[in-house]
Parts: C-alpha cells; sequence; structure tokens
C-alpha cells in the first residue's frame, strides 16, 4: 500500500473552521497556521444532517490543496456509531458515514476519519463487530473511485464499552472488515496514551507503533493526531493538551517522527488554545521533526566520514 509523496517526511497541520466556506475560511485558517496539511468537518460534528457542500467552494478548496501539495482529510461526526444496540443510530450511521466520504471525495481528501465506536446496551463485543461488518462493509466496498478517500479508523481512549483502544483491538476490528484495501489507521496520541499505551521513556512510542504495525500490517497507518493528553497514562479521559504542556511531553512526538512507520503519515492538531496555541503548536512539532532530521544528518554524515 503505496504513501503519497508529500513535500516533508511529515506534513504538519490541524484541524481547521471551514464554516462560512471550506476555501475563504478553512484554508485561510490553515495559512495562518503555516500548516501543511488540513482536517475538516463537512457537517455538523454533534449532528446528524447531511448537508450539500457548496461547488465554487469544494473546487477552489481542492485546486488549492493540489497546487500547494497540501493533504486534506475528513473528520466524520461524533454521532457515528455501528456497534450501537439501537436501530436508528446505526442506521444514522450509515448514511452520516456515507455522506463525509461522499463529500470527502469531492473536495480531494485523502482520508475520513470514523471512531470506531462501542457496543452499547451491554451487548456483547463479538456481537456488535458483527454488526459492525454489516453495515460498514458494504460502505467500503463503495469505495470504487481512484479519487475516493481510505476510511481511516480512530481508536478511543477507552471509555465504557469502547470497541478500540489499544493498539490490539485493531486486529478484531480488521479482521470484520476483511481488511479491506481502503481501510486504515488515523492513530490519535492522546487516546492511545489515555488508554493504556505509555508514550513516554526512551522506547514508548516506538514501541506502541511496533504493536500498531504487528497488529494491522505496514502501510495501514495513514494519518495521526498529534495531542498531548491532560491525563497520565491509562486514565481512559479523552481530553487533548498543547504538546509538550501534557503527561506525554515533547520528546515522544521527536520519537514519533524517526519511526518507519509513520515515513510519509501527515500529523494534525486537535490541541486546545484557539489559532495561537493551534499554530505554536504546529510550529512546535516542525521543530521537533527538523531537529531531528538535521540530527540524523549529521549523524549520517559523520558515519561516512
Amino acid at each position: 500500500m503505496s504513501k503519497q509523496p508529500f513535500p516533508s517526511r511529515n506534513p504538519v497541520g490541524g484541524h481547521v473552521p471551514v464554516a462560512g466556506g471550506l476555501h475563504s475560511v478553512g484554508l485561510s485558517y490553515a495559512e495562518d497556521l503555516k500548516a501543511e496539511t488540513v482536517q475538516v468537518f463537512v457537517a455538523n460534528p454533534r449532528g446528524w444532517a447531511t448537508p450539500a457542500g457548496n461547488p465554487a467552494q469544494d473546487e477552489a478548496f481542492r485546486e488549492v490543496c493540489a497546487a500547494r501539495s497540501i493533504p486534506a482529510y475528513v473528520h466524520a461526526p461524533y454521532l457515528i456509531n455501528f456497534g450501537s444496540r439501537t436501530e436508528a443510530t446505526v442506521e444514522r450511521s450509515v448514511e452520516s458515514l456515507r455522506h463525509s466520504l461522499r463529500r470527502g471525495r469531492a473536495i480531494g481528501a485523502l482520508g475520513v476519519v470514523v471512531h470506531t465506536g462501542s457496543a452499547t446496551g451491554g451487548r456483547e463485543r463479538s456481537v456488535a463487530l458483527k454488526q459492525v461488518r454489516e453495515r460498514l462493509l458494504p460502505l467500503l466496498d463503495e469505495l470504487t473511485h481512484d479519487d475516493d478517500p481510505f476510511l481511516l479508523l480512530e481508536s478511543t481512549a477507552g471509555q465504557g464499552s469502547s470497541l478500540c483502544s489499544r493498539t490490539w483491538d485493531f486486529g478484531p476490528y480488521f479482521e470484520a472488515l476483511d481488511a479491506h484495501p481502503k481501510l486504515g489507521v488515523c492513530l490519535d496520541t492522546c487516546h492511545v496514551f489515555a488508554a493504556g499505551h505509555d508514550l513516554t521513556g526512551p522506547s514508548g512510542m516506538h514501541q506502541t507503533l511496533d504493536l500498531l504495525v504487528d497488529t494491522v500490517g505496514e502501510g495501514r497507518l495513514r494519518l495521526i493526531h498529534a495531542n498531548d493528553s491532560k491525563d497520565v497514562v491509562g486514565a481512559h479521559k479523552d481530553r487533548h493538551e498543547n504538546i509538550g504542556a501534557g503527561h506525554i511531553g515533547e520528546d515522544p512526538f521527536r520519537a514519533l517522527m524517526t519511526h518507519p512507520a509513520t515515513e510519509g503519515v501527515p500529523l494534525i492538531i486537535e490541541t486546545p488554545g484557539g489559532k495561537e496555541g493551534h499554530a505554536a503548536d504546529v510550529e512546535k512539532l516542525k521543530k521537533l521533526r527538523d531537529d531531528e532530521a538535521t540530527t540524523e544528518a549529521t549523524t549520517e554524515a559523520t558515519t561516512e566520514a
């Protein structure tokens, strides 16, 4: 599964607001952040509405992203849950995700991120995963166009009856979906830390990424949500913090950008602080990336000499 070539090893950007126009508002915000990649909502993230896009804004957004080599991604609404016991929720999840995937194609998005959901109503995990297969696999099979986005599964912080929170939980989820060729992973650093993977220490990040690759295979990690955590490891709380200001700290993010599995994978921040905080986090991640690249180049030159 090939990776899209980008100007840098790991483009860094953020989730941008688009109320008022994908191109006129979203890309203007991204420019202020000096973002190299963007993520957007194409519907109310806390609702079921499936609004039509603005063709002029869609085309302008797509053209600018292509011209500037800015990889774009869509985040599907939070309400989607293919493991729900409530039929109405499952039916709405199907329509909502189908909408995000189609809108993703319209704006040239490389991937659509969806949360992996939970087994509600006390139902068994195996029963919920069977339902995931029945309702989600047909949507994946609809992705037949060359420019269709990948569906990127994002694990949760492990709250309640989550279907996927630890790296190895992706295994049964991928099996339920026949490891579909359009299926990928969006790894949220805060979520995986909150779920119990200690990313700190000399090799915490690399060990976690090794576990992920062992579970889903190479080339499946296609996006990273780079967020620090307000809470300690294993707290099962989804509370993002600015890079370096939380319990993960700066060093794991530096390590993140040296692992083979992350080569060519964009980083999206979803941190607090408004535009000023977002710009600072984008700048910090770029500095960690570029400092590490300089160190690596110097080491190679010294070794060759």
